[in-house]
């Protein structure tokens, strides 16, 4: 509702705003919270995040790519460089600016879906992104890829897509709209090519709505800030030695990926598992039959909400009036979405932007139907985003052999929560509106009790994460201890597995350097060369192992045919080797 104050337009929150505001707010501070316990645990692959964002505030290096990964951008990392300048390293730091990634991520997901489905939908959706189980808020508020940030960025070029289409923005902005659109996709592109296909969508609406403006200057402004956000890449890539550019390296990781699997054990990874996992029904360790039965669902309902903006998306053009005699089109703007109820009002999300947006000078009715064709537009768009996405995900081999470690690559379907939950909507309402048979009563039942069910199961998964908080929290602890008992005995170079290592230097603010070790005490995945240079270097490195891991039992073989005595430290789970005499892993 818009009230007038001294010549402006204020915005009140009517009842669904406020109810949204308030999930939203305890969405947010329920992920403060776990920021500040560093909570879920921290690990490898967001030290190395870490450790970008430590040498981006020394001004020591300025990395395009994620060190060892030479295809996933570094935003995540420039944003918390400025509070490793302030407040100094450290995981709350690299964490802070995720939060508010999310932040804006409930902001735009209410916005969208207000504008192309209903109020109380929005409402819906940020409640549901309010909760979180450790693989949706790992995703969420930990640096793991360029996962945070590109959902609201998706979102805010679905949102502009949409103003320049239903001509909502004034001429003078437009252009800045465009510079925009374009500037977002191409930090998109270097960030994160799991974006890809909400990128194709989200340009198709806008192809769909300003099609004729992008033949003019509005193009070159598209296309300038498209280069712009994207000349990281661009830039690196064309000074990167042969087969280091990220496109071959991308192509390498692809090919070894994984053990080649069949054509059903991937489908059953990525419907039956990744889908559920990803949208925050199951456990970390897998999901039971029920969640399972979510993936199958899923597609049901991107199948039905698709029939449904094609439906709507057709018989916007047949109200369509006839050029310059002024009628409205048949029917009322309030029947110009899916599901004809007044609070959809022509895919506007509230009265009164439901034909808001015509310029000087525009028919009304020409302006109706173009907003309720950009709304069905950008519904297909959500929809056939989360299609291709899990398409994508179905061909790697990666759905097939490893469902629960992969189906993080799945988490930007979240995008498209509220598309997917439209047709069981539509009929919960229609079901409690319309005086209708014992069938459409039953229907609107069990689409009510689907929607139920779904928030069940997301608050049991948000709540076995709040109850595995102490172990999770033990366990930082004994990682910040296994630190300090390396600094206070001088140790300042260390062999030891990939998941201790980049944490061990990160935590200890690269006091401590350390290389790789795979369990045949063969060098592994080092991201960073410099650290195993120091390694390689020191006199007297030590060794650390998890007490009992196969690089543990091997290590330990490997001093008893050295006969090098060494001094042995157990802290918590892991087990410290420090040798008497220079000793290096065989081979």
């Amino acid at each position: 509702m818009a009230v007038p104050r001294g010549g402006r337009r204020l915005r009140t929150l009517d009842r669904p705003g406020v109810l949204a505001l308030g999930l939203g707010l305890l969405g947010l501070g329920y992920r403060l919270a776990l920021v500040l316990l560093t909570v879920p645990g921290s690990n490898s692959d967001e030290a190395t995040f870490g450790l970008v964002a430590l040498h981006i505030a020394d001004g020591r290096e300025l990395p395009v790519f994620l060190y060892g990964q030479h295809y996933m951008g570094t935003v995540q990392s420039y944003l918390a460089a400025p509070l490793f300048l302030l407040f100094g390293a450290g995981w709350v730091p690299l964490r802070i600016p995720l939060l508010f990634l999310y932040a804006a991520f409930l902001y735009l997901a209410y916005r969208l879906t207000r504008r192309l489905y209903s109020p109380w939908l929005a409402t819906f959706t940020v409640g549901v992104l309010a909760l979180g189980g450790e693989r949706v808020v790992r995703d969420q508020i930990t640096a793991v890829g360029g996962r945070p940030e590109v959902k609201p960025a998706v979102l805010g070029l679905l949102l502009i897509a949409l103003a320049l289409g239903q001509r909502r923005t004034r001429h003078r902005r437009r252009y800045w709209a465009f510079g925009l659109f374009g500037l977002l996709t191409g930090l998109c592109v270097w960030d994160d090519w799991l974006v890809l296909p909400y990128l194709v969508v989200a340009f198709g609406v806008l192809l769909v709505g300003c099609w004729r403006d992008l033949l003019g200057p509005a193009g070159a402004v598209l296309v300038a800030g498209f280069l712009l956000g994207v000349a990281p890449l661009i830039v690196d890539n064309l000074t990167a030695p042969p087969g280091q550019d990220s496109l071959s390296v991308l192509q390498q990781v692809s090919a070894g990926e994984g053990e080649a699997t069949s054509g059903t054990a991937r489908l059953h990874g990525a419907l039956l598992v990744g889908i559920p996992l990803a949208t925050g029904l199951c456990r970390p360790e897998g999901c039971d039959p029920v969640e399972m039965s979510w993936g199958g669902l899923y597609l049901a309902l991107l199948l039905a909400a698709g029939i449904l903006a094609v439906v709507g998306l057709v018989r916007a053009g047949r109200q369509a009036p006839v050029p310059g005699n002024g009628a409205e089109p048949s029917g009322t703007p309030e029947n110009a979405v899916a599901g004809g109820t007044p609070e959809n009002a022509v895919a506007g999300g509230t009265p009164e932007n439901a034909a808001s947006g015509g310029t000087a000078g525009t028919d009304p009715a020409g302006s109706a139907v173009r907003t309720a064709r950009l709304g069905y537009a950008t519904q297909l768009a959500l929809l056939l985003g989360a299609a291709l996405t899990v398409a994508a995900y179905a061909r790697s081999s990666l759905a097939g052999s490893a469902p629960l470690a992969s189906a993080r690559y799945l988490s930007i379907l979240q995008i498209s929560l509220p598309a997917v939950l439209w047709p069981l909507w539509l009929v919960a309402r229609w079901s409690g509106r319309l005086a209708t048979g014992p069938v459409t009563r039953l229907a609107g039942v069990l689409a009510s009790a689907v929607l139920a069910l779904l928030v069940v199961l997301m608050v049991g998964a948000t709540g076995q994460l709040v109850g595995e908080i102490g172990t999770i929290r033990a366990e930082e602890r004994q990682q910040r201890q296994l630190a300090r008992t390396l600094e206070r005995a001088g140790i300042s170079a260390v062999y030891a597995e990939y998941w201790t290592c980049n944490r061990l230097v990160f935590v200890t603010r690269e006091r401590v350097a350390c290389a790789v070790l795979g369990a045949n005490l063969r060098p592994g995945q080092d991201r960073y060369s410099a650290y195993p240079r120091r390694v390689r270097a020191a006199d007297r490195p030590a060794f650390v192992f998890e007490a009992g891991a196969p690089a543990d039992t091997a290590f330990q073989a490997h001093l008893r045919r050295s006969g090098v005595p060494a001094r042995v430290t157990r802290v918590g789970t892991h087990t410290i080797y420090l040798p008497e005499s220079t000793l290096r892993p065989p081979g």
